[in-house]
């Protein structure tokens, strides 16, 4: 049975050779978070992770003045869950991000806020456009940032995220580079872009995959436990046909012609 993208009206999936680049089309809205959004990206990371011949995955959002806005306030029932479910869906799009093998990439083409800090937050890395701002506002409407918090605790500092959530002020787009929030910024974003893929895509693909699986698991292991398991997960690496091939064409001078496997 083959894959196939779902018609969601308001994310657009698009395959750029080996790159999915899902796009948040709700530009009047600031790319605000909806069912449908979240629902579509749920099920395109799914999708990723189930073929091999998606090499990274790119998340932006329509247009140049936000990446995401973060919860739909105008909707109001933006924060009405169904309290029977432990289990809610913004929360585990980030856990399904955390189990991906396949790297995500955030395209943060301008304002990144609230629920937003939290899709940026769970990709792999980031890249920014120079004209970005980062912000977590939440207290100004009388919430606080919670769910986001999860994924955005190990990537800013605690002096930092204190402060942003506290007063609800943003940060720019060097600061954030700065603090180590994103990878790069750039007046160009696409070409921030661009140079990611550019120095991943003709990289092993077994090693990748299997290399985040390995770093999203020790994450949270105390340091013999991840020892461990590193110590055993080296040796998986060298069993792969990328590895032998790799390998092969270092002491052939050649460029490797990966498997995939």
């Amino acid at each position: 049975m083959t894959d196939h993208a779902p018609s969601p009206t308001e994310l657009r999936e698009e395959m750029r050779g080996a790159v999915m680049w899902l796009t948040i089309d709700r530009e009047a809205r600031r790319n605000a978070i909806s069912a449908d959004v979240l629902a579509g990206l749920s099920d395109a990371l799914a999708r990723a992770n189930r073929n091999t011949d998606v090499r990274a995955v790119v998340i932006t959002g329509a247009g140049t003045r936000a990446f995401c806005a973060g919860a739909d306030l105008q909707s109001g029932s933006a924060f009405k869950f169904d309290y029977s479910q432990p289990y809610q869906g913004f929360a585990n799009l980030f856990r399904q991000a955390r189990q991906s093998t396949v790297p995500l990439i955030a395209r943060v083409n301008g304002a990144c806020m609230a629920g937003g800090m939290g899709l940026m937050g769970m990709c792999d890395m980031a890249v920014a456009s120079s004209q970005a701002v980062f912000g977590l506002p939440e207290v100004k409407v009388g919430l606080f940032p919670a769910q986001v918090l999860s994924v955005l605790g190990d990537l800013l500092p605690h002096r930092v995220l204190s402060e942003m959530c506290i007063t609800g002020e943003p940060i720019t787009a060097a600061q954030a580079l700065e603090h180590g929030l994103v990878n790069r910024v750039s007046d160009d974003v696409d070409e921030s872009v661009d140079w990611l893929l550019g120095r991943m895509l003709d990289k092993s693909p077994a090693a990748i995959r299997r290399g985040l699986y390995t770093m999203k698991k020790i994450e949270a292991m105390a340091f013999e436990e991840s020892m461990a398991f590193t110590e055993s997960q080296i040796a998986l690496f060298a069993l792969t046909e990328d590895a032998a091939e790799g390998q092969l064409a270092f002491r052939e001078k050649r460029k490797p012609q990966w498997s995939g496997r």
